[in-house]
């Protein structure tokens, strides 16, 4: 061996223990620096703060700049063979954008007018630094919480405390002064943040005039986060920006997702994120288009207005900034394409993620069909009978069927009650937008308490079902109730096999469905039982609309939100949190799995009759 080669080898096996420590320490330091940054930007944001304030966080700013830049320069020096494997392009742009803000420390600012002075002035502004320490600040804080998958920590116990995480933020930021007109109390801040985040929309106090235009942003990105789902957000940004992960992070998060294999895992965050975002901007225009020059707004105000609604619909969160919700006179005569917008918004982001890629996939077939027909002439004999996927069958089916008897129903008990003295179009168009709302997103546009006993049963029905899996609307899900439903099907009909579409239903489908429909009915009998008590006052209808409501995250109520004692509201709050998160996802995260077992028992019958 020769004497360089031994070099090296000496070298790597002393060096390179106490390099992994020095960056062991950079990446606790950066986590810190994150969470740091994030704090002062928030209390710079959220309070009014002196001079004295101001320069003691523009020294925070500094001292957080100079250890993003001081971590990614040691990567670069001790570790450049695998930085370069793990850093994707973005990041290298990125990296090279935070070595720019270098150039104003190094050059004067130039005396002449012109291109350098201007290039100089953006690089040495606050703008430029701020967005770039915190879009440094939420990829480390991303990347870390990946990084804990590959400790083969509970993926479930870290999505549910990572929820918690995000509605413990929304509720401090929530009680920040600018945030609120004349203040608000942590009770009623947590249970805000919580409806947020959990896409609920139950509001213990009046949201129109207790938040600010602030506060108003804290709670659409709340929204905008808890749709997403948090574990979406930060595997995106894990992924796409800081490269390589783990291969069972990989496989953690496309079960999450659940996306068809690890390659297309990737595209599969990216299209929930494009989906989301496109669907939003072409709802905020079409709610534009309706609204503008009829609600007394500015061009700003209404764009605020449009985007907020439309990604309160599509998250089904059931926020509105109008006085009364969306039964407020503004929007109530001659807005009917707004209440469609609206709908249609709900039903997109309740069908799920995994329908939406399926529509994408089904467009691309016919586009590159039509392409092939253009240049042959030929349509060609071959065709593909397997275009909508089992799982997009049977969510379009139960939505489309609960969505029909749904306004129908509606419409008919209410036809001459809550609609009595509306036009025929807008009876009807009253009648779908309140039997999509229940599905899950909370809006309302009739004083609910006033509705038939009838009506209030199709809701609670409606509420209980709610959305898709893998979606923003809560409830047992339509896919668990397809499946009890068709298991009952073969019961009744002595088959021993669950078959549809020319398909046999999994085993572990019809046990999980069974599981989540039995855990909902006794959560909800649970919390149902413990409120009656705190509120006596109350019937039970109320409480029982209440709590479907919180655990279906639907935010649809019978007026007694606001009049719930402290422990009620708290009590609410954590059904919402149980409904957003899941039922099962929740069991799976606390209590710990049995390992799988080679043996059998005998098997037993159980008399049912």
């Amino acid at each position: 061996m020769k004497i360089y080669h031994k070099f090296l080898l000496y070298q790597n096996k002393w060096i390179h223990p106490y390099t992994k420590m020095i960056l062991g320490v950079m990446t606790s330091i950066t986590y810190l620096a994150s969470i740091l940054l994030i704090v002062g930007v928030v209390y710079e944001h959220g309070f009014t703060i002196s001079e004295v304030e101001v320069q003691q966080l523009h020294h925070l700013y500094r001292g957080v700049w100079i250890v993003f830049l001081t971590d990614v320069t040691l990567r670069l020096l001790l570790e450049y063979k695998d930085t370069r494997r793990k850093f994707s392009k973005l990041t290298w742009v990125l990296t090279a954008l935070l070595y720019l803000t270098i150039i104003p420390l190094i050059f004067h600012r130039p005396d002449e007018e012109g291109a350098v002075l201007q290039f100089w002035t953006f690089l040495h502004g606050k703008s430029y630094h701020m967005i770039l320490l915190l879009l440094f600040s939420f990829l480390n804080l991303s990347n870390g919480l990946v990084r804990m998958l590959g400790r083969r920590t509970n993926p479930s116990l870290i999505l549910a405390v990572s929820f918690l995480f995000i509605i413990l933020i929304g509720t401090g930021l929530l009680m920040l002064p600018r945030c609120t007109v004349d203040g608000i109390s942590w009770v009623d801040s947590l249970f805000i943040s919580t409806s947020a985040v959990c896409v609920t929309g139950l509001t213990s106090v009046d949201v129109a005039s207790t938040f600010t235009p602030a506060g108003f942003v804290v709670i659409i990105l709340l929204i905008q986060i808890g749709g997403l789902g948090v574990m979406t957000l930060t595997s995106f940004f894990a992924m796409f920006f800081m490269g390589n992960t783990s291969l069972y992070n990989q496989l953690v998060v496309r079960d999450m997702v659940s996306s068809n294999s690890l390659n297309s895992l990737l595209s599969t965050l990216v299209y929930i994120l494009v989906f989301t975002l496109a669907i939003e901007g072409a709802g905020m225009l079409a709610i534009w288009s309706d609204i503008h020059g009829t609600m007394g707004m500015d061009f700003q105000e209404e764009l605020a207005f449009s985007a907020f609604h439309a990604i309160s619909a599509f998250c089904n969160a059931g926020f509105s900034t109008l006085p009364g919700n969306l039964g407020n006179p503004l929007v109530m005569t001659g807005h009917n394409p707004f209440y469609i917008y609206i709908s249609l918004l709900i039903i997109l982001g309740g069908i799920g993620f995994p329908i939406l890629v399926n529509f994408k996939d089904i467009v691309l077939f016919y586009i590159k069909r039509l392409w092939k027909f253009l240049r042959t002439w030929n349509w060609g004999r071959r065709s593909f009978y397997h275009l909508y996927n089992l799982n997009t069958r049977i969510v379009l089916i139960v939505t489309f069927l609960l969505l029909l008897f749904g306004t129908i129903g509606i419409a008919i008990f209410e036809w001459n009650a809550s609609f009595a003295g509306m036009p025929v179009a807008d009876k009807w168009t009253q009648a779908f937008f309140n039997a999509t709302c229940p599905r899950t997103a909370g809006f309302s546009s009739v004083n609910l308490a006033g509705l038939s006993v009838q009506s209030l049963l199709i809701y609670l029905f409606l509420m209980w079902v709610g959305g898709a899996a893998q979606s923003t609307a809560g409830g047992v899900k339509v896919n668990a109730f397809a499946v009890v439903v068709l298991n009952l099907v073969a019961v009744v009909r002595g088959t021993e096999r669950v078959e549809v579409f020319g398909r046999e239903l999994s085993h572990d489908s019809i046990r999980r469905a069974n599981a989540t429909v039995v855990m909902s009915f006794g959560v909800l009998f649970l919390y149902i039982f413990v409120i009656s008590i705190i509120e006596p006052k109350m019937t039970i209808m109320t409480i029982t609309f209440e709590c479907v409501s919180a655990l279906s995250t639907v935010g649809s109520s019978l007026n007694a939100t606001t009049l719930l004692h402290d422990s009620s509201k708290l009590l609410v709050s954590s059904l919402m949190f149980i409904g957003r998160v899941g039922l099962i996802t929740l069991m799976l995260g606390i209590i710990k799995q049995k390992k799988l077992t080679k043996y059998q028992y005998p098997s037993g019958e159980i008399i049912i009759n």
